[in-house]
């Protein structure tokens, strides 16, 4: 997914780059109340706002609200659950949802979605993590955004 995104200092880039990013500033802040008064505000056109705006982020906004999405398959005993929310918990993830199934054959599926931008170690590390979990099986990430 990054072999597509190039770190660039912005002093070379061309300055209607950045205007894009002040457009949005104004909007997400509530100075203008419409894209046609912000562009007419920092000086670019509608057209150049509209053709860069969902490709222009600054490193802030890449890392803010990073999820993902796992499934796992757990033992119908007291205290897994507690044990796989704590090995989330040690990795720096935070639980937005949990959605479980109701037990069959002693077994419940379980979908949790993460919040992950703190996290200081990988999603493959917390995988293995939650996999070493007696009474937990089959963990698996299903997304990350």
């Amino acid at each position: 997914m990054l072999d597509n995104y190039l770190i660039i200092h912005k002093s070379i880039l061309p300055e209607y780059y950045s205007k894009v990013l002040e457009v949005r500033h104004l909007m997400e802040n509530g100075k203008c109340r419409d894209i046609s008064q912000a562009v007419k505000q920092v000086g670019i056109s509608r057209s150049t706002y509209y053709k860069y705006k969902d490709f222009i982020y600054e490193p802030s906004d890449v890392t803010k609200g990073r999820k993902a999405v796992i499934s796992v398959m757990l033992v119908h005993e007291p205290g897994i659950l507690s044990a796989m929310l704590a090995k989330i918990s040690e990795a720096g993830a935070s639980v937005f949802a949990i959605t479980q199934s109701p037990p069959i054959h002693q077994t419940a599926s379980v979908t949790i979605t993460l919040e992950i931008s703190s996290m200081p170690g990988s999603m493959t590390e917390l995988m293995e993590e939650l996999g070493k979990i007696d009474g937990l099986e089959n963990p698996r990430i299903l997304a990350v955004e």
